[in-house]
């Protein structure tokens, strides 16, 4: 937690937080980056309520997917749809193999 919030003591190095997109889906803002050398990847995604940060989700090294739920456009068929409105991308870009996880919003 030191880490975070910048209260860490180091040597030489700190880790440090490059984004390299921003996208928002409602109130959900999602935030892509990783460290200088690419070696590790991350993803934050921040619930957001009247100006406020009210939840945070962290993933490191994983590749995350967004998908929203709701009811297809087409009225014959009753089951849900959750089309995917977002993916990472780092995690492909540095070659690595990463778990994979679904964020449904």
């Amino acid at each position: 937690m030191q880490i975070l919030t910048g209260t860490a003591k180091f040597d030489n190095a700190s880790f440090q937080f490059l984004h390299k997109t921003i996208d928002v889906f409602g109130s959900v803002v999602l935030v892509e980056g990783c460290d200088p050398t690419r070696s590790i990847t991350w993803v934050h995604a921040w619930t957001v309520t009247d100006g406020v940060i009210t939840q945070v989700r962290e993933y490191f090294n994983t590749s995350l997917t967004v998908t929203r739920f709701g009811k297809s456009d087409i009225s014959s068929i009753t089951t849900l749809h959750c089309p995917s409105v977002w993916e990472s991308s780092l995690p492909n870009r540095v070659g690595k193999s990463v778990p994979g996880l679904v964020l449904a919003l």
